[in-house]
């Protein structure tokens, strides 16, 4: 059976552990939790949409032409920190400086890798879970998993590893009628570069982060003028949070914070907002020399216009005058709101939980609450961190996760 086929397993009527999402940091899960305790690889269900491991991951990259990751080598799904490094022994030029950057191409090769060794190739369902709703039964507390196209499915604990939130749209975009073409106007995560002929054309590119760095060179490569517009200035950072960020250095500090709300502070500062790298600022700068990129710092649309077939952009700092674009893209990140989940609504009725800035206060073992469902990825921030959302966050996560599932003193009982 390959990995390759959705719904190759069966969906179980009952599941012990039901993992929904099957990107690297439920991978990461994975392989820890069968490192630790190889008995519950016949207890664990993975659900995810696609039926294959990191489909999603793999579809980002592909569409922005990701070269390489951003985070080092030393991070990846496997519990052994250098086997990335030993899988690379013959691939050195795959890894970029500095510490050692995964390719994208040997980064998925090397998962493909982990998938096999665990033996996990045909362990994800595909079916697209539409909701969680919490039941008991005969006083045992259950989760009721409703899939899309075939009957729901009961499964004990569940962990939720779904990613990030919904588009972040400017305000201005709901004064723009309707009339233009959906391809002239599309978020980041819409967009594939792979697809697109872009000859002599103009493009806005509105955000400051490393995602409207990869779609300028990507539009460049195409033959496309590209102006980058941002509300702050474009400042390089190598990593997203500071690298004390992914050991005890800041983490230690964090953890002793009581505060939910100065934790929340905390990773708002550590994030502060989007960065590009050193390499991606360095070559911008150097076709906006070549008059092929232009940057307009400090800037925000104030209005746009579908105009007999071009955008015309009004700013609240016009910087000269601005060219009518063919298309606008907006590279402005996604909301990530806990409250707003489309699969936890009846979780948090059933299970109140306190949220700040959109975070809930998850316990110690990223539990909701009173409940046997965990939550990894960017809702898991008050406690793991502002890596939450990052690859190392997953391990992080697991860290975490995986004593509650595996020592009975601490499961909860039901």
């Amino acid at each position: 059976m390959s990995s390759l086929d959705p719904l190759v397993k069966p969906i179980p009527e009952t599941v012990d552990i039901a993992i929904i999402g099957a990107g690297p940091q439920a991978l990461t899960l994975v392989t820890h939790l069968l490192q630790k305790k190889a008995s519950l690889r016949d207890r664990l269900v993975v659900f995810d949409r696609a039926g294959t491991w990191m489909a999603q991951w793999k579809q980002q990259f592909g569409a922005l032409e990701i070269p390489h990751l951003r985070s080092p080598a030393v991070h990846h799904p496997d519990p052994n920190p250098y086997a990335l490094r030993a899988f690379a022994a013959n691939r050195p030029s795959e890894l970029f400086p500095p510490y050692d950057l995964p390719g994208t191409q040997l980064f998925q090769g090397f998962c493909e890798d982990v998938i096999e060794r665990w033996g996990l190739g045909d362990g994800v369902i595909g079916a697209s879970i539409r909701d969680i709703e919490p039941i008991q039964i005969e006083g045992r507390d259950r989760f009721r998993l409703h899939i899309q196209d075939h009957p729901p499915s009961l499964a004990r604990r569940v962990i939720l590893a779904t990613g990030g939130g919904p588009p972040r749209l400017p305000d201005w975009l709901a004064e723009i009628a309707p009339t233009y073409p959906p391809e002239r106007l599309q978020h980041s995560s819409q967009i594939d570069l792979r697809t697109l002929h872009l000859g002599g054309e103009e493009i806005l590119i509105v955000g400051s982060g490393l995602t409207s760095g990869h779609l300028a060179l990507g539009a460049i490569r195409r033959g496309a003028r590209v102006t980058l517009m941002a509300r702050r200035q474009f400042y390089e950072k190598l990593f997203d949070a500071d690298p004390g960020w992914l050991g005890p250095k800041y983490l230690k500090g964090f953890q002793a914070e009581l505060d939910w709300g100065r934790r929340s502070q905390m990773i708002q500062e550590a994030r502060n907002g989007g960065s590009v790298t050193p390499k991606v600022l360095f070559k911008l700068r150097r076709l906006e020399r070549e008059g092929r990129v232009q940057f307009l710092e400090n800037c925000q649309i104030t209005r746009a216009t579908w105009n007999q077939g071009l955008w015309d952009i009004d700013c609240d700092q016009p910087q000269g005058s601005l060219p009518s674009f063919d298309r606008l893209w907006l590279a402005t990140g996604t909301d990530f709101d806990i409250r707003k989940h489309p699969l936890l609504q009846q979780v948090q009725r059933r299970y109140p939980l306190e949220t700040v800035g959109g975070l809930p206060q998850l316990d110690e073992h990223l539990r909701w609450g009173k409940s046997q469902l965990f939550l990894m990825g960017p809702g898991t921030a008050l406690q793991v961190g502002p890596v939450a959302r990052n690859i190392y966050g997953g391990k992080l996560a697991s860290q975490r996760i995986v004593p509650a599932l595996t020592k009975s003193s601490l499961a909860r009982v039901a």
